[in-house]
């Protein structure tokens, strides 16, 4: 994709090229951090479904860490997530999805992935009651047009 617009195989529908259709999110109990907080703004954006398990919940993070002499250093929480209602969104408590769905070791074994499963099936759902349309592409402009008349010209004159 270059800046107007074109990509290698052709004029892009739109200068971002947006994906349209809908979106699920895989989530599971070991994401935090940008696990935690990702899941919180798609959601909170409203762009579609949660599918997994809980995050475990450690937005409050650190920020610099002032060395020792001995070449140790000192930790503490320096910088946090809260929402635009100033709570806090994740802290020690997660993400919960939309539709809970074990990742099963098991079934991971055997080559079955449950959450992915799950997340297809859903977006799959929504495509056949929810369809895509597909844009119709203008005509490409003719800025070649031929002057039909005498006289058409600048000044009135060919």
């Amino acid at each position: 994709m270059t800046s107007r617009g074109f990509h290698a195989y052709g004029p892009a529908k739109s200068f971002a090229a947006e994906i349209f259709g809908p979106k699920v999110m895989i989530i599971n109990e070991f994401a935090g951090s940008g696990g935690d907080a990702m899941p919180n703004y798609f959601r909170r954006a409203s762009v579609g479904k949660l599918i997994g398990k809980r995050t475990w919940g450690g937005l409050v993070g650190r920020a610099g860490a002032p060395p020792l002499m001995d070449g140790g250093f000192v930790l503490a929480p320096s910088s946090a997530v809260w929402s635009p209602t100033g709570e806090w969104d994740a802290e020690n408590v997660g993400i919960a999805p939309d539709i809970e769905v074990e990742h099963d070791p098991a079934l991971v074994r055997q080559g079955k992935g449950p959450q992915l499963e799950r997340a297809i099936a859903e977006v799959m759902a929504e495509l056949k009651t929810n369809p895509v349309p597909k844009p119709k592409r203008p005509a490409y402009p003719d800025y070649h047009k031929k002057k039909t008349a005498i006289g058409t010209g600048p000044g009135g004159q060919e």
